[in-house]
């Protein structure tokens, strides 16, 4: 491989995604602010970089990973990012999920210095960022983005071309209101068989097999009842996500019932200090509102 890829973000997700890539034989360069996550990548052959400027610098293609809106912002366009040291003809794709009004704007001003931009955020959590099996949703050029496909090949099981610059963050939006009025779905219905005192494993076994069947269901539905309540997917990264999509539902001036009340519910496990928990810990909520125990 002579695509030099840089990777910037090595969290939960980013770091399988960007051992994938090494592993694929892409030349790698990492940053990460924590520059302890680096060392097994660095072990294995990646170099280090000391800011996102220098993890650009010489970079065919950049991808960032990181948490929020004001932290893309940071590695792409503040100072020591990577604005300031890309070349023309360069690509960037950022994978994270932030605000789409922002990701529109980044693409602009890359577009300026002749740098292509998609933003590409992906659904899947921990485990399709370990097992390379992410769906990615883009935004941006069709030429970019067959540029970028055997990157995604890599990461991914299917990454799809939704349309121009911030289609992509769209895209995850309606995924995380489906993500999460889903997950509201599931606790309820468990709420509603515990209050009835029938026992919840076949309960789940029998919503699997029918229309009710989802993602939600399936993984996070035999965690709840096992008390298994580790991140797969963070809460405070759904609450973020929540932020995002509500703001978005509110610009676009369609209506946001379900968003909103996700939004509370997920806020109020942030007030209680369980924002590193996983997503399906949404459970205690309406343990708590509705007086039942389910796990």
């Amino acid at each position: 491989m002579d695509t030099r890829i840089s990777f910037i973000g090595l969290g939960i997700m980013g770091l399988p995604m960007a051992g994938h890539l090494l592993a694929a034989g892409y030349p790698l360069t990492v940053y990460n602010r924590t520059v302890s996550k680096t060392e097994s990548l660095v072990k294995q052959g990646a170099k280090l970089a000391a800011t996102p400027a220098e993890a650009a610098q010489d970079a065919d293609v950049v991808i960032s990973m990181v948490s929020d809106t004001p932290d893309v912002e940071q590695v792409l366009l503040g100072e020591s990012g990577v604005m300031s040291t890309i070349q023309p003809n360069a690509l960037v794709i950022d994978m994270s999920t932030i605000s789409p009004a922002a990701s529109q704007l980044i693409y602009e001003q890359f577009a300026a210095k002749q740098v292509d931009f998609l933003d590409a955020p992906v659904s899947g959590g921990d485990v399709g960022a370990i097992n390379a099996t992410l769906t990615i949703m883009v935004g941006g050029d069709e030429a970019a983005f067959q540029r970028a496909l055997p990157m995604f090949e890599c990461l991914g099981k299917t990454a799809t071309l939704i349309g121009a610059s911030g289609a992509g963050q769209i895209c995850k939006a309606c995924n995380q209101i489906l993500v999460a009025s889903n997950l509201m779905g599931v606790c309820e219905a468990l709420g509603l068989a515990a209050a009835n005192n029938i026992e919840l494993e076949p309960l789940v076994t029998a919503l699997g097999g029918g229309a009710a069947q989802s993602w939600q269901l399936d993984n996070l539905g035999p965690a709840i009842l096992n008390n298994q309540l580790d991140p797969g997917f963070m809460i405070e990264l759904l609450a973020k996500d929540l932020r995002i999509v509500k703001e978005a539902l509110d610009t676009a001036g369609t209506v946001s019932d379900s968003t909103a009340k996700a939004k509370h519910y997920f806020d109020g496990l942030m007030d209680e200090g369980d924002g590193r928990l996983g997503t399906q810990a949404l459970v205690k909520a309406y343990e708590q509102q509705g007086k039942v125990r389910i796990r």
